[in-house]
């Protein structure tokens, strides 16, 4: 069995441990496909190539990590992508993530506060092939409201209280998928939906634990902080 066979093997063990907490017994087809797609050894520096393909996350330089296999088909899935979608991610990270949701939409927008990290990932996607994907070094935590509204925003690291610009920014039926929580503790990820009225319906769906969210983000006012 290959590395990535082996990946995706345990991709769907996971989701038959948790399917009473996600709410389904299977990922989308097209999410799965480009799980077995995207080589993720491409993704990461050379001292986690061993464990490239093992569904746990990995360093990747800077305090960041590429987060685990099972971790980025989930919050990819709970995005539900269409085709013609354009998306915002805020957390480049590897650049992992965006090439697997790249592979399921139309555009993806994201979004890196380390700079040390944006250039070499955006010149990594170019590389590879992944032409539908945009990086910008900023603070995630404001969107790129140049671009929106987008059909799904997906958040790679912990804020400690859902941004408020990112929901100024979902389209109607939108979805943002967001870890949430303290430093490392406490983290929920949470999917929330524009309805067509302008409310949003937030629901947990899993105790994670994420890097935390950097930027200047925690310096706003609190009626910026919270939705």
């Amino acid at each position: 069995m290959s590395n990535i066979e082996r990946m995706i093997r345990d991709i769907e063990s996971e989701v038959a441990f948790t399917r009473k907490w996600i709410g389904k017994d299977a990922f989308d087809p097209r999410v799965m496909d480009a799980m077995r797609d995207v080589p993720r050894h491409e993704f990461v520096p050379d001292t986690s190539l061993p464990i490239a393909y093992a569904n746990g996350p990995a360093p990747i330089g800077h305090g960041q990590t590429i987060s685990q296999p099972y971790i980025v088909a989930l919050m990819t899935d709970l995005l539900q992508p269409q085709p013609e979608d354009v998306m915002l991610e805020v957390g480049t990270g590897s650049g992992y993530q965006a090439a697997v949701l790249s592979r399921v939409v139309r555009k993806v927008y994201s979004m890196e506060q380390i700079e040390a990290l944006a250039g070499p990932v955006a010149e990594r996607l170019q590389r590879l092939g992944y032409d539908n994907v945009e990086v910008h070094a900023g603070d995630g935590y404001f969107g790129w409201e140049e671009h929106a509204p987008f059909d799904g925003i997906i958040v790679t690291a912990a804020a400690p209280h859902v941004p408020a610009p990112l929901l100024e920014q979902l389209a109607p039926g939108a979805r943002l998928v967001i870890p949430v929580g303290g430093v490392f503790w406490g983290q929920t990820l949470k999917v929330l939906e524009k309805q067509a009225d302008g409310s949003i319906e937030e629901r947990n769906v899993l105790d994670v634990a994420f890097v935390p969210l950097t930027g200047l983000h925690h310096n706003q006012p609190a009626e910026l902080q919270k939705i």
